[in-house]
């Protein structure tokens, strides 16, 4: 009977049940079938999730993520992307790695970085000679850069679910995002070389030109900088930070002449939706938390974890094999807020730093999210691109390699994540 609900969620997701209602539904049932406590107390746990003070970061930076398109930043950050890198063999799809990185510290959301280079990028690639499906498949892989620069929503959650300090999250996921940037865009120059793929400019940008685009975008670029930066001083919090960005982003595009009144109204109706996306699997995986803790399915799954093995790097590896499967099936954040409560108590028994491993979780989750047969980040630039699934993996298995491949060095060299934070100590 304890675990009926968990069966259940299973069905659900099977049948295609969306994610959200799958969890809601299980967690009811436990409340209806086990008569332990009134069915109100799912009511009440469902809507306890949202009287939280770290989760206002959420919708902030999702506004200002919003904010930033609708005042046309994306096309002055692809102008300097393509100065940067334009010259490249392959070069817009250096120019897509390169504006994934520079974007990732105003969205947040490597779904959001897809769904808007899917429609910016990739037709101007096809345009230009480039297999669609190898386009859309640099456009996924690049969004999970997103993931971890900060102000990535998953690093948000993962601090809060673990009580971890958000701003050392943050300046954790700088280094393993740019390595990252680094690995794709040397896999996308092998690849584009073999097919014959051209630089998207004759020559090299000139330092006058690309001062010239930096000028144009360099408002933007202090965003990160500044979340970053505000948070680690203790000018404020993650929370207050979100809202900085949102005024901030408005002054950018104030300044730019991107942003008008008429715009306001789109900008709300996207950032409401995102906003209520997230928060519904967050209620709902909140009461079907507080089941599995009513009987005990974390510390038995802690206890089961242990037992297999003592080893720490053991230990890790199991886990990156549960979340990559796990991940593959179930959208991120609710994979994030269901695990998080089982699987830190185990990494920490073990004298894993939890700000470490908080960053292998939440870049894990998102790998997951490009692979078949229900990834997030695969149904998006399949949707907007028109390329098919099939296609789709062929053209992202040899980026999945090279996400993996910097997966287990974050794994397994703490350092890359860890090496910023403990600057301020």
């Amino acid at each position: 009977m304890d675990y009926l609900p968990v069966v259940f969620l299973l069905v659900l997701l099977a049948f295609n049940v969306q994610v959200a209602f799958a969890i809601g539904i299980a967690a009811l049932a436990f409340f209806v079938v086990s008569g332990a406590m009134p069915v109100q107390v799912f009511v009440q746990r469902f809507i306890a999730a949202t009287q939280s003070f770290p989760l206002l970061a959420v919708p902030f930076f999702i506004l200002a993520g919003a904010i930033m398109n609708e005042a046309g930043i994306t096309r002055r950050m692809l102008h300097l992307a393509e100065t940067l890198t334009g010259h490249v063999t392959g070069g817009l799809a250096q120019v897509n790695i390169v504006l994934s990185t520079l974007l990732s510290g105003m969205s947040g959301s490597a779904n959001a970085d897809t769904a808007v280079q899917s429609k910016l990028l990739v037709p101007e690639m096809a345009r230009r000679g480039y297999d669609v499906g190898y386009s859309a498949a640099v456009t996924a892989s690049s969004s999970i850069i997103a993931a971890t620069i900060p102000p990535g929503i998953g690093l948000i959650l993962y601090g809060f679910l673990a009580n971890v300090s958000i701003g050392a999250l943050f300046l954790a996921g700088i280094l393993p995002g740019l390595l990252l940037a680094t690995l794709l865009m040397i896999a996308a120059w092998v690849i584009a070389r073999r097919r014959g793929y051209l630089p998207s400019r004759a020559k090299r940008a000139s330092w006058q030109e690309r001062g010239e685009a930096f000028k144009g975008a360099w408002l933007a670029l202090l965003i990160p900088v500044g979340v970053v930066g505000g948070i680690r001083f203790g000018l404020f919090t993650a929370t207050e930070a979100g809202a900085v960005a949102v005024v901030y982003s408005i002054a950018v595009g104030l300044v730019y002449r991107g942003l008008s009144w008429r715009s306001i109204p789109k900008v709300l109706s996207q950032s409401v939706l995102a906003t209520a996306a997230i928060m519904l699997i967050i209620c709902a995986a909140n009461a079907f938390g507080f089941y599995m803790s009513w009987v005990g399915i974390p510390k038995q799954a802690a206890n089961f974890i242990a037992g297999l093995t003592e080893n720490p790097v053991l230990i890790l590896l199991l886990i990156n094999v549960l979340l990559l499967g796990v991940g593959m099936l179930i959208e991120g954040t609710a994979v994030l807020i269901l695990l998080t409560p089982i699987l830190v108590p185990v990494i920490t028994a073990l004298g894993i730093d939890p700000v470490h491993f908080g960053i292998v979780m939440v870049l894990n989750l998102t790998i997951g999210g490009m692979t078949p047969p229900l990834g997030t980040l695969m149904f998006v630039a399949c949707s907007v691109t028109g390329v098919s699934i099939a296609k789709f993996t062929r053209e992202a298995a040899p980026f999945l390699a090279v996400l993996l491949a910097a997966l287990l060095a974050v794994t397994f060299i703490p350092q890359i994540a860890l090496w910023l934070p403990s600057l301020g100590h």
